[in-house]
């Protein structure tokens, strides 16, 4: 059997899928095409129905509970490790109200975020997640929201925090937050969903105990990042809720869409949409 599997080159999934993707565990007779790009492109493929198994935002996946189903294995969820509202100086609410800010995709949770904690901030242009620093560097947007390895570069190019929306949403929901999750084509048999989260559990599972045989993979699709910043961001985004997301990993998710449909940011979505 053959699916298709997208995920993000970002060290935090390919420390997840670096064992999957180079046959270091047993596929069970399952054999994956994988597609690399970053997540909100990732976001469109899964809203055309383009992927069988995909990485995607917890916002994207709260409109596409009617077509895809979300795994127990492989999500990012955590704490003071949310996306970052950056500018080049301390600019004020208000400002913030008022500012062109640039977004790593409008689907994205740290979006869904930005809405939440300024709902007045509507001069939001979508910008590739990479290139966000040097966009606000450059004042095309007063002010950026940075997810991924930015985290730890934006002071090294002179840039402020504003908010930590990681932060703000534990401070409001005392809850870890869910960034991105793995969600499979409901069409699929159950057995064959169930099949794939055991796998990806036992890829991340053995990239903890044998790190050594999938950093190579890791840093082939890392090239710009040196050892310390990758290492900081698989120990930021990869965790015991990447294993498994546990009572309260799928609390925090149902605690998200529910806030999400009491604000009118989503719409109905399916009562069951875990595998």
């Amino acid at each position: 059997m053959r699916l298709t599997l997208g995920y993000s080159p970002c060290p935090n999934d390919t420390f997840i899928f670096g064992a999957l993707a180079n046959g270091l565990i047993d596929t069970q007779g399952i054999e994956f095409d994988i597609v690399l790009d970053d997540v909100e492109a990732l976001n469109k493929m899964a809203f055309a129905h383009k992927l069988d198994v995909t990485k995607l935002s917890y916002h994207a996946f709260a409109h596409l509970t009617a077509d895809y189903k979300l795994l127990h294995a492989g999500s990012a969820l955590g704490n003071n490790c949310g996306p970052l509202l950056v500018a080049r100086q301390p600019l004020t609410n208000a400002e913030i109200e008022h500012a062109r800010i640039a977004i790593p995709g409008k689907m994205t949770t740290a979006n869904f975020l930005l809405g939440l904690a300024f709902p007045k901030a509507v001069h939001k242009s979508e910008v590739l997640f990479s290139d966000i620093e040097n966009a606000v560097v450059s004042g095309q947007f007063d002010a950026g929201l940075i997810i991924h390895e930015n985290r730890f570069t934006y002071e090294q190019k002179g840039l402020v925090k504003l908010m930590d929306l990681g932060e703000f949403w534990e401070r409001t929901t005392a809850m870890p937050i869910p960034l991105g999750g793995i969600v499979v084509k409901k069409e699929l048999d159950h057995e064959v969903q169930q099949t794939v989260n055991q796998l990806i559990r036992e890829s991340v599972e053995f990239a903890y105990a044998h790190t050594d045989q999938v950093m190579p993979y890791i840093r082939q699709h890392a090239q710009a990042m040196d050892d310390a910043v990758m290492q900081a961001h698989i120990d930021l985004y990869v965790n015991e809720y990447s294993v498994d997301l546990g009572p309260k990993g799928r609390h925090a998710v149902r605690s998200m869409f529910d806030m999400a449909r009491e604000k009118g940011l989503i719409g109905t979505i399916s009562s069951d949409f875990f595998v």
